[in-house]
């Protein structure tokens, strides 16, 4: 007997796939890629920075941790706007974690994340790596009732990521503080009421690793909506300002904030750009970003750091990418990728200003690049003396 299909994943050219449905039911829209992590699915879901996109996990069994409250990135209600959709190979595992306080299904369900198991992942991402991430829609019927027909219409005509400025609905609604440090196993998160610097964090749908990392350098930091002006970052002075991660199309994002990072270059105070913040500044440098094909999502991706010589394995997480034959003069690489030689970093000649493509918070992923943040609060120190 052929067991009743209760979700599916359809794409834009007319393929679909069926298999077992979980999490929250009904349809969701949005853009297909995969990631290559065999460990953090729940961070992986809780980043911003995958608003509008529906996760293929390649590790083909995920759910083993379970998930709690403190795995997850997002710092804000805005922010639990995030991944849509989880595709996987085998049905989630029952949690066998001591921090584990949910099934992964149950938490799916109360993020409203519709996720879809029993399908051909090595078939997906195969399509992916040859044809792009498309247009795709994920279904969850728990009593099988799913419309083929429907669910390829929803995902030929979901607007896409290209010119969308998605930073918008991740953004925090106001300014707030962050106090919280990295964890540990023995006490947990902990907690900095005080810093050497005071940072001011433009948060285009920040991880909360971010944040931490900063405190753990010394940072009191204060995030900000994406909208706020320059004039309003520069009147808290800041020791330095930092470009957050974040999703869409950075070009698009970039028509308001642009101006505002070219009044903070200009101010001299020390900048440090991430993923998408990279992109912004990058673009308010004079460069221009590009889609990729297939983008770069996953917690083992091997980049040069020019600066040291060091090769270091990190995360990322984005689908554009700054154009290298289009860095102006003074704008200089510091970082790229040995997967496909795409740009993953930038220093300005002269100025206290640097950027990373990866996410240097980790979260999930190594900590090599850890130590961006101590160059980042050095660059803070040199400004200060």
């Amino acid at each position: 007997m052929t067991k009743l299909a209760t979700g599916a994943l359809a794409l834009e050219d007319g393929s679909i796939f069926w298999g077992e449905g979980h999490g929250a039911t009904g349809i969701a829209a949005g853009e297909l890629c995969f990631n290559t992590a065999m460990t953090g699915y729940q961070e992986i879901l809780t980043d911003p920075s995958y608003a509008e996109q529906i996760v293929l996990f390649t590790f083909p069994h995920i759910g083993n941790v379970g998930a709690n409250a403190d795995d997850q990135e997002e710092s804000s209600a805005q922010g639990m706007d995030a991944a849509r959709g989880a595709v996987f190979k085998a049905p989630p595992t029952l949690p066998s974690s001591w921090r584990a306080s949910d099934e992964l299904g149950v938490w799916l369900n109360r993020r409203n994340i519709i996720g879809l198991s029993g399908v051909d992942t090595r078939a997906l991402t195969r399509r992916i790596r040859e044809l792009g991430m498309p247009k795709s829609a994920i279904a969850h019927a728990p009593d099988g009732k799913l419309d083929a027909k429907a669910l390829i219409e929803a995902a030929r005509t979901w607007k896409g990521v290209e010119n969308a400025d998605l930073a918008i609905n991740v953004t925090s609604g106001q300014r707030f503080e962050s106090t919280a440090g990295l964890w540990s196993i023995n006490d947990g998160f902990e907690t900095h009421n005080s810093g050497r610097f005071h940072v001011v964090l433009m948060d285009f749908g920040v991880k909360k690793n971010i944040l931490r990392n900063l405190a753990a350098v010394g940072a009191k930091v204060t995030a900000v909506p994406a909208k706020t002006s320059a004039e309003d970052i520069l009147a808290l002075k800041p020791d330095g300002v930092v470009l957050s991660n974040g999703p869409g199309d950075p070009a698009a994002t970039a028509q308001y904030v642009g101006p505002e990072i070219k009044k903070l270059i200009a101010s001299g105070v020390p900048i440090l750009g991430i993923c998408l913040g990279h992109q912004m500044l990058a673009l308010a440098l004079g460069a221009k970003t590009k889609k990729m094909p297939q983008g770069h999502h996953g917690a083992n991706h091997p980049v040069k750091d020019f600066t040291t010589g060091k090769v270091e394995i990190v995360s990322m997480n984005h689908g554009f990418t700054v154009d290298i034959d289009t860095l102006p003069p003074g704008v200089e690489e510091s970082h790229r990728s040995l997967f496909d030689g795409s740009n993953c970093g930038l220093s300005v000649a002269g100025k206290p200003i640097i950027s990373v493509q990866h996410h240097p918070e980790a979260s999930p992923g190594p900590q090599d690049s850890f130590y961006l943040f101590e160059r980042f609060a050095k660059m803070m120190a040199e400004r200060k003396a």
